[in-house]
């Protein structure tokens, strides 16, 4: 999310531009204000954590839900809580009573200018099915807090990627 008039512009596509500022080559987002990420713990004490398949690593990745502010037309000045209550809804069928920014910081400070805000999701309640929009195939699991670490290292060994926004997450909340 630079903005600096020293960029050059090397490739713009739908989504992302190749950028050169200063000769550092980068990636920024295309039609999107920042992104948002959510731990989200139910009153069971069980983590919610997504699983899909990820084309740039061509393999299933195991996620804490998360998605882009500002892409949809009409709300480029979505506020960030207000993506991540949208997300959280979206990827699990969860609704959130409380929404917790916890910090922001940047995904690959070397590769993107993109930053990422973590919230901390509370009081959840199941009002949908989640599983994600048309362009995604999400499968949602509910893990006992007390499990994570046996549940992520089972997954991690049967071949999926864990993101380790998860346990950075779970660090900043506090759980």
């Amino acid at each position: 999310m630079t903005d600096s008039v020293d960029n050059e512009t090397l490739h713009k596509g739908r989504f992302l531009s190749l950028v050169s500022q200063n000769g550092w080559e980068f990636v920024t987002r295309v039609g999107a204000t920042g992104v948002v990420a959510i731990i989200a713990c139910t009153d069971n004490d069980e983590v919610l954590l997504i699983e899909q398949f990820r084309p740039p690593v061509g393999k299933t990745v195991i996620e804490i839900p998360a998605g882009l502010a500002g892409d949809i037309a009409g709300s480029e000045s979505e506020a960030f809580a207000e993506a991540a209550r949208r997300e959280l809804l979206e990827e699990t069928g969860y609704s959130a009573a409380s929404m917790r920014e916890l910090q922001t910081g940047p995904s690959s400070a070397g590769l993107t200018d993109e930053l990422i805000t973590f919230f901390e999701a509370t009081d959840l309640i199941k009002v949908d099915e989640g599983g994600g929009d048309e362009s995604e195939s999400i499968i949602v699991h509910k893990i006992p807090r007390a499990n994570l670490r046996a549940w992520l290292t089972e997954q991690a060994a049967s071949g999926k990627l864990i993101d380790p926004k998860i346990p950075a997450a779970l660090w900043m909340s506090g759980m």
